[in-house]
């Protein structure tokens, strides 16, 4: 697990982070926690692979289809990109 450290940040600030962990029944750091998760990764976020599956059924493929594909694709891997 990562440790991440936050400088300069106000005493104001601090406090009523204090506050808020209490009013929840939680610890400081795990109140940073919280809020870093629903900032970064909220509840109503598309996933992506969710949405191409809605996008597949809404274009009416099969498993059929979808194994066809797997079947056509290139399996080659990548080359990285060169900035020369």
């Amino acid at each position: 697990m990562s440790a991440v450290t936050i400088r300069n940040l106000p005493e104001e600030t601090l406090r009523a982070l204090k506050v808020r962990a209490a009013h929840h029944g939680r610890s400081t750091e795990a109140e940073m926690r919280e809020i870093l998760e629903t900032a970064v990764r909220p509840a109503n976020r598309v996933k992506l692979g969710s949405l191409l599956a809605a996008i597949g059924r809404e274009a009416g493929l099969s498993q059929r289809d979808v194994d066809t594909l797997q079947q056509l694709r290139d399996k080659t891997p990548g080359e990285p990109v060169r900035f020369e």
